[in-house]
């Protein structure tokens, strides 16, 4: 059985561990907000709602919306998971053909504690992660801000970066779904077993993390290597690099390309220097990578590093309010990991 390991902090070699800090006393304290690059086009079949909820997931909002619209639960679309504990805004999507959303849908949300922000048509359901960015909002407190160090430690995730580290709640409490999706791989992966793709997801989210957490223990995490694959700053977009050079290191250094790690799966193995950190996975967690195969999951990749995007730091009585946004599918808790020794 897998037990979850402590990933490697990128700034511990700068300044040592983070002091103890707390976040999220309130769900107030952890503010999200889901950014779209594009508006609804005001007509069509599907309704599209943006809310805002207070400890509630996404899960349960899609769920009364689908009893309260009366259409089954395949009808209801989001772009991302929020979390739960917290105050967040974000798109849903209910699929309305012919007919207008019920009289008091809004003052049945708001009696579950959720505000219709904005609404309107669109012709599509809302798909996976089509949102661009999420923009959060976060108040911490505790010894680590009152730290020497705590704004050169954060000034230096602004110049630098962050370890993009999926979060631990990928990995359920105490890693619980690490161990579901290695039992679950290692007698063989089955759609009906895990009908969202979420033990592929971790299993493959545990071994990224394994990866990039070696790279950063041999400090390769921002660099290009020989082999890598490299992904262009706020896109999907990637190449490959027989070879590194004094552009490429350059480029990397001003946050314009991030080294990449592999989502394991099906694909080509890698090459050159980079192609010892996939080939340390297949020889540490050889049950994971050959059930990932053996799934058929495709390989993808994902950037090692994540930039703040319009970062700001503001002191409050006892404690400290930063704002960012980070592109869809990284981790705001990768942040403050780097911030703070999580206390509660």
């Amino acid at each position: 059985m897998i037990n979850m390991p402590i990933w490697q902090r990128s700034l511990d070699p700068l300044f040592g561990p983070p002091k103890a800090g707390h976040y999220r006393a309130q769900p107030e304290d952890f503010w999200v907000d889901e950014q779209l690059d594009f508006t609804p086009e005001a007509h069509g079949e599907h309704l599209w709602l943006r809310v805002e909820k207070r400890n509630q997931s996404t899960l349960e909002v899609a769920k009364l919306l689908s009893r309260l619209c009366d259409v089954t639960p395949r009808d209801i679309g989001y772009s991302g998971m929020k979390d739960r504990i917290a105050v967040t805004r974000q798109w849903l999507s209910v699929h309305l053909p012919g007919r207008d959303a019920p009289l008091d849908l809004e003052q049945s949300l708001n009696a579950q504690g959720i505000t219709v922000v904005e609404q309107a048509r669109h012709p599509r359901k809302l798909k996976r992660g089509v949102h661009r960015t999420n923009r959060f909002v976060l108040r911490l407190s505790g010894e680590a801000i009152a730290s020497d160090d705590f704004i050169s430690r954060w000034e230096a995730l602004c110049q630098s970066g962050v370890p993009n580290y999926f979060g631990p709640q990928r990995f359920g409490h105490e890693g619980h779904n690490l161990q579901r999706a290695e039992a679950l791989l290692n007698r063989g992966w089955r759609k009906r077993d895990d009908r969202q793709g979420m033990m592929l997801s971790t299993a493959r989210s545990f071994l990224f993390n394994e990866l990039l957490s070696t790279r950063i223990a041999d400090g390769t995490w921002t660099q290009p290597l020989a082999g890598d694959t490299l992904m262009l700053d706020g896109t999907q977009s990637v190449f490959h690099i027989d070879a590194t050079d004094a552009t490429l290191q350059a480029r990397a250094m001003a946050l314009d390309v991030h080294p990449t790690g592999v989502l394991w799966g099906v694909g080509e193995p890698g090459q050159g220097d980079a192609a010892s950190y996939e080939a340390y996975l297949q020889q540490q967690y050889p049950g994971l990578c050959s059930g990932l195969e053996r799934s058929g999951v495709k390989q993808a990749r994902r950037a090692l590093r994540m930039r703040l995007l319009e970062p700001q730091l503001d002191w409050e009585a006892g404690a400290v309010r930063l704002s960012f946004a980070l592109s869809r599918g990284s981790f705001a808790t990768a942040v403050l990991g780097e911030l703070i020794e999580i206390s509660g």
